[in-house]
């Protein structure tokens, strides 16, 4: 079990990483279970097989959770790639910390804008994004924005390709989730020219690249 930040424990288990805080955190996810904005204390990370198929994937998450122990609100991610590949990042400015937990995998990469649109698979780049902060809404979708670029970015350094030949931006099914701790004051800016964003582009670089490097 690893502390990333004061109040908040990873476990990681055969079927998922579990995201646990002591305290409700403010979360902004574009995950299909538990997304949008919300108060929770739980975010899980969720292994499913390379062919998974299924017509209700909020039960199979549902599922997850309980044998996880978790029986309130959540947020749930699903991912094919192996929970061995997952890298936690962590950078620290003065009181202010931020880890990034990556799954990645680019056998579903592409490439946006030029991608035609395609049945989502579950190989994708999952990243969750801790903050001890109180970040405000506008923040938090500011952090989105500067995640993906931190991720492209990493894309481009590694000559990431689509099926088609084009530099990879994601795959089709990638998701952000960045939750705040609510400790401190208000942060009402998250970019990468700002000291939150900086932080959390370093560890995004960080945990993407191992990620996508581990065997």
């Amino acid at each position: 079990m690893l502390a990333p930040l004061p109040g908040i424990t990873l476990q990681a288990s055969a079927e998922a990483v579990h995201v646990h805080s002591e305290a409700p955190m403010t979360v902004l996810s574009s995950s299909f279970f538990g997304g949008g904005f919300s108060r929770v204390r739980h975010i899980l990370n969720a292994k499913v097989a390379p062919d998974y198929q299924s017509d209700d994937p909020a039960a199979d998450l549902q599922a997850i959770a309980h044998r996880c122990g978790v029986t309130e609100p959540f947020v749930g991610l699903l991912t094919a790639v192996p929970l061995r590949k997952a890298r936690l990042a962590l950078a620290e400015r003065g009181a202010l910390r931020v880890g990034v937990l990556a799954t990645a995998g680019l056998s579903n990469a592409t490439s946006a804008g030029l991608s035609p649109p395609c049945e989502a698979r579950p190989g994708t780049i999952n990243l969750i994004v801790l903050v001890n902060a109180r970040l405000t809404r506008p923040a938090l979708v500011n952090a989105i924005i500067t995640v993906t670029e931190a991720k492209c970015a990493v894309l481009a350094d590694l000559g990431a390709r689509s099926p088609d030949g084009a530099p990879a931006t994601g795959t089709s099914t990638d998701t952000v989730t960045v939750a705040a701790t609510g400790r401190g004051p208000a942060l009402p800016f998250a970019g990468p020219a700002t000291v939150p964003g900086w932080l959390i582009a370093q560890a995004v670089r960080q945990a993407v690249y191992e990620s996508l490097q581990a065997d």
